[in-house]
């Protein structure tokens, strides 16, 4: 028997919080429910089966933090409530919507968006070393830079630094113009980002001229000990094993080191290993060490950058 409900929304903004750009999200709740919804101002029409229908009123209710915030509901809210839905996490996903990492200069919360990056986020927290790894968009870079401003802004690390190998689509960093600075920026773009979020540009200018914030390529790691140091290893999966070994033997006291990459993703000669898919391998039982392993699902971009990386790993499965 066909059910109907109609569910209204406080505000004409909390609506259009809720159905996202060209009402994105109620095609989604419509694929992931079998329901029929229709957005008519500030209600919204469901109709179906009485599961379907049940189904897609309690998502909108387990998403009501968000949209009667004003705060916009994405997709992969959606299905990380679904999933809850569907595995008995409905507590976890209370626990996940109230931990906000930190509140960006706009007084916007970030947190993380999946299961999967809430265990990256306490791993980075309790762990000395720790690997994230999974394909571009899933937030591991973001959230590490996050956790270690505000580590750094609480005065728990002296120093932030932020690595990355020069190599990227098989250029390096003599072929670009400019100084040292002027170099590695372009590779540094998704760190900066994260800083910009937290602290006013101003403020990064003056912790990186006082050298509190170190940005540079991985071979000026070598010979260094990185003490009382927050340290994020970025691309990782474009270190050679024994520069891979070099950065994570840099480890100081009261350090702590997050290395990200996408072992997918390598730039390097057809012939060389990827460091990061050597550590994978070799450090994975070290105890003390965390594993953090992203996927599609955890793409917090764009909902079509998810159906790029499923699209380019179906063709890579029949090449």
């Amino acid at each position: 028997m066909a059910e109907t409900l109609t569910i209204s929304f406080p505000t004409s903004d909390s609506a259009i919080a809720f159905a996202g750009e060209q009402e994105h999200n109620i095609k989604v709740l419509a694929r992931q429910t079998g329901a029929q919804l229709v957005l008519r101002g500030q209600d919204l029409l469901i109709s179906g089966t009485e599961t379907q229908v049940q189904i897609c009123q309690q998502l909108i209710t387990m998403l009501s933090d968000l949209w009667q915030a004003e705060r916009e509901v994405t997709e992969v809210d959606i299905l990380t409530a679904r999933h809850a839905l569907n595995t008995n996490q409905k507590d976890n996903w209370k626990d996940l919507q109230k931990d906000v990492l930190a509140r960006t200069r706009r007084g916007e919360d970030i947190r993380a968006k999946t299961f999967r990056q809430r265990q990256y986020v306490k791993a980075i927290r309790t762990h000395s070393l720790t690997f994230g790894i999974g394909p571009a968009g899933t937030g591991k870079t973001f959230l590490a830079a996050i956790l270690a401003v505000q580590a750094l802004l609480s005065n728990e690390y002296e120093r932030l630094i932020l690595t990355r190998p020069a190599i990227e689509a098989g250029e390096r960093l003599g072929f670009l113009p400019g100084d040292l600075q002027e170099k590695v920026n372009p590779y540094l773009r998704p760190l900066y980002d994260a800083l910009h979020a937290l602290v006013e540009p101003e403020r990064v200018t003056s912790l990186m001229e006082r050298g509190i914030i170190e940005v540079a390529p991985l071979a000026y790691m070598r010979g260094r000990t990185l003490s009382h140091a927050f340290v994020i290893l970025d691309e990782a999966q474009n270190t050679t094993p024994g520069q891979m070994k070099m950065m994570l033997t840099r480890l100081g006291n009261k350090s702590r080191l997050v290395v990200t990459g996408d072992v997918t993703q390598t730039d390097l000669p057809s012939h060389q290993a990827s460091g990061l898919a050597v550590a994978q391998r070799i450090l994975s039982n070290i105890d003390g060490i965390a594993f953090c392993n992203l996927t599609k699902a955890d793409v917090v971009r764009h909902p079509l950058v998810e159906k790029i990386i499923d699209a380019y790993e179906r063709h890579e499965t029949t090449s």
